[in-house]
């Protein structure tokens, strides 16, 4: 492709590039051998997107081949800090669509705001790689059902970021909850309570040199660009993150909705994909510019079951003895569910059963079950599948907080009843050229 042509090329919207012939060349060179290197690039690199380049970078079976990142003042430290985990110095670039007509790579490592979860992770599968993304799954209900017709149209692994799912304290307590033990369970909650500060307010300000901040905003509204929008606090922000509820809460979430099927499991039944109906309540304790809540309860209703989440980050004070987890209710006791530990109790608080785990053996292992996944074509361990689910039960606990009202689910249709608004706060409006590809 001659220079001129490639960067008209580069400039046309996601959805022309979806339509081109290299993303629709499937990738065979994925490592069929043991002893071949599965040749990855990552996208976003600042942040957890650090965390994610350099556990990949240290995997001796795994090369960095390119970093991507709009931010190029970071470029100096990460190319630095990758050569010293890898013999291989990586390239460099600012548009994550140069990565996908790279015949090389096997995989794309995902560690960029929520906004810029979805569209790559089903622009990667279409070009024929594998997907390592942060949770949560999309920025919204639509992108996390995207996201995983894409996985499967193409047959690509896509691991969620959930990374409980590879802890071996977390599959104790499940194994221990299908046991049936707790007998009839009707009733999961989860929590967070680890404080965070004020954002302060700040004014508007110029871009940063080195900054391609049109591209950072990507499918996003136009807005003047302000510190606090932008690296580390983006988060809060309807435009481009989910909140804690998104950012912690869903880890949380996953733990009780986890525990919660393996319970229902041991008396015969099934909890349902979907629940029937959210209704959430919540508001921001600090005055500042932030717009998602740090105080919020948030509850999702099943036909046999209740789940529900506390989110309190003003104050720091742990419940059932963990700062951040969850229990699993029953009539013949209760399991609690914390980051390091699990503890199952009886009706006097009774130590019936207990285990614990290493959070920092956790993240290395769920890179590795990514990695594994993809030379024996199994399904990784928060396949985007699971990762969806509990993603998406943080954005309808969001959006039932936006409207302020109970609303019902309809899961075969995937709406909302009667109510256009919520069922239209499923999905966004995109920016163009922006759009999110369809997988039809």
């Amino acid at each position: 492709m001659k220079a001129e042509t490639r960067r008209v090329f580069l400039k046309n919207s996601v959805t022309a590039f979806a339509g081109s012939k290299l993303l629709r060349v499937t990738n065979q060179r994925c490592a069929a051998s043991p002893n071949e290197k599965i040749i990855v690039g990552c996208v976003g690199i600042r942040g957890r997107g650090g965390s994610l380049l350099h556990g990949f970078s240290e995997m001796t079976d795994v090369e960095v081949a390119v970093i991507c990142d709009i931010d190029t003042r970071l470029f100096k430290k990460y190319l630095q800090s990758v050569s010293e985990r890898q013999s291989r110095t990586p390239s460099v670039e600012t548009d994550f669509r140069r990565l996908m007509d790279r015949p090389e790579l096997d995989a794309i490592v995902i560690g960029t705001p929520d906004h810029w979860h979805a569209i790559p992770s089903v622009t990667a599968c279409q070009a024929g790689k594998h997907v390592y993304v942060e949770k949560p799954a999309g920025h919204n209900h639509r992108e996390g059902e995207a996201m995983l017709a894409a996985s499967r149209r193409y047959k690509k692994v896509m691991q969620v970021g959930i990374q409980s799912r590879s802890g071996e304290h977390f599959s104790e307590a499940m194994e221990y909850l299908r046991t049936g033990a707790l007998g009839k369970v009707h009733f999961a909650r989860a929590w967070e309570s680890t404080r965070q500060g004020s954002l302060n307010n700040t004014s508007n300000g110029r871009i940063p040199l080195g900054v391609d901040y049109e591209m950072w905003l990507g499918p996003a509204p136009v807005h003047a660009f302000n510190a606090n929008r932008f690296h580390s606090s983006w988060r809060w922000f309807f435009d481009y993150g989910t909140g804690d509820l998104g950012n912690d809460g869903v880890h949380r979430i996953d733990y009780a909705r986890r525990g919660l099927e393996a319970a229902i499991a041991a008396q015969g039944q099934s909890l349902p994909r979907w629940p029937s109906a959210v209704s959430s309540g919540g508001f921001n304790v600090h005055e500042d510019s932030q717009e998602w809540p740090n105080n919020m309860i948030v509850t999702w209703e099943y036909p046999q079951a209740i789940l529900s989440y506390e989110l309190r980050t003003w104050v720091k004070y742990p419940f059932e003895g963990e700062p951040e987890g969850a229990g699993i209710y029953g009539e013949n006791g209760y399991v609690i569910i914390g980051n390091r530990r699990w503890r199952a109790l009886g009706h006097d608080g009774q130590l019936l059963a207990s285990g614990s785990g290493d959070n920092e053996v956790m993240d290395p292992a769920h890179k590795r079950n990514f990695v594994d996944s993809i030379r024996t074509g199994g399904m990784p361990n928060c396949d985007i599948d699971q990762g969806h689910i509990s993603s998406s039960l943080c954005h309808f606990g969001n959006l039932a907080w936006k409207v302020g009202r109970k609303l019902r689910f309809n899961s075969e249709q995937q709406c909302f009843v009667n109510d256009s608004e919520a069922t239209r706060l499923l999905g966004r409006t995109y920016r163009k050229p922006w759009i999110l590809p369809d997988i039809t």
